[in-house]
């Protein structure tokens, strides 16, 4: 066959410009699995590892109790100081400056603080000697309250319109960073699972959109003071753990009511740095005109439990009867109540031997 004829019948390929790395790269692309399948993205694991190496490392915000881009719940009983140590938090990342004893990655940043429970003059006296030398916030600090001569639009419920308001503040601003206090205002009813998860699925959309770093404050109901704090301390514990990324918890000082401490409950981003034999043992201190959290030392948390009686004891027995009448087993029951599995055995093996 002469050579003008097998040209004329061959495929024409034009290769010039394309080398064996632009091959190699197409090959990639072809056999990659990277499919949609309602709500799914399917993707190989590498594939997923190398998309994330593009991504920022999430920074600080308050130690390892609180990443950028984390939806963080801080919960605690009343009057335990969630405000203050909220306020101190924004302000601390306002103006690029760490809180001391605590660790700050963020240059300054505005952030937008969701203020549902003090009114501007409960909010002065905080922040004042006496209502007057005035702290002075960092022009990044914005705090927000609710208009309350604000009249509903028609056709719209107040969850929706209060999520859309939201919204509207972080598109008007351009902030990244919120804080919710608190989350009760949200939703009247958020104990329960049906009313926990719309808000928090809502929550999670805005952070997702907008690449959202949220501290939401919340209520814990009345619990035992002898006992460790756990995340079944949290009013709708279940549903809003499970929507979180992280959570820290304030809790009282059975030796003094003025100290405080915080403790890890849930976190993804590190490992539980502050647990129940490191927690941050703190006093509330007011200097000056700024009320604010100060760190003392760390501690372990049984320190600062109130004493058990028989009677807690008793009550802790029952409990653990209980659980274990409904198949949970050592650590399960010991995760549920605060306690190691192996006092979980202990209590149990004394129960068999009587």
């Amino acid at each position: 066959m002469s050579e003008d004829i097998k040209s004329s019948i061959e495929p024409q390929f034009d290769f010039a410009g394309i080398g064996i790395d632009d091959i190699k790269k197409e090959v990639e692309n072809l056999s990659s699995i990277e499919n949609k399948t309602g709500f799914f993205i399917v993707k190989t694991a590498n594939q997923w590892i190398e998309e994330a190496k593009n991504r920022p490392t999430p920074k600080m915000l308050f130690s390892q109790f609180w990443y950028e881009g984390e939806i963080c719940i801080l919960f605690a009983d009343t009057n335990l100081g969630k405000s203050i140590l909220a306020v101190q938090i924004g302000n601390s990342i306002s103006r690029g400056q760490s809180i001391t004893g605590f660790n700050l990655e963020t240059s300054k940043q505005s952030i937008l603080y969701f203020d549902f429970e003090l009114s501007d003059k409960q909010f002065q006296n905080r922040y004042s000697k006496e209502y007057t030398q005035n702290y002075v916030f960092d022009d990044n600090f914005l705090r927000i309250e609710i208009n309350p001569d604000l009249d509903l639009p028609e056709n719209q419920n107040f969850d929706d319109y209060l999520i859309n308001s939201i919204e509207q503040s972080i598109t008007q601003t351009g902030s990244k960073t919120l804080i919710i206090d608190n989350i009760t205002y949200l939703k009247s009813d958020n104990e329960k699972a049906k009313e926990a998860l719309p808000l928090m699925k809502k929550l999670k959309e805005l952070k997702n959109r907008y690449s959202l770093s949220i501290l939401i404050l919340a209520h814990t109901p009345k619990r035992d003071l002898s006992k460790p704090i756990t995340r079944n301390d949290l009013q709708g514990s279940k549903m809003l753990m499970n929507f979180c990324d992280s959570s820290f918890t304030i809790g009282e000082s059975q030796q003094d009511k003025q100290i405080r401490y915080l403790k890890q409950i849930k976190q993804r981003n590190c490992e539980q740095v502050f647990d129940a034999e490191n927690i941050c043992v703190c006093q509330i201190n007011k200097e000056h005109n700024f009320l604010q959290f100060e760190f003392l030392q760390f501690g372990n948390e049984s320190e600062h439990l109130r004493q058990r009686t028989d009677k807690d004891k008793d009550n802790q027995t029952e409990d653990i009867l209980r659980l274990k009448g409904e198949g949970k087993v050592l650590r399960e029951i010991g995760k549920e109540l605060g306690i190691s599995h192996q006092t979980v055995k202990r209590i149990l093996d004394k129960q068999i031997s009587l």
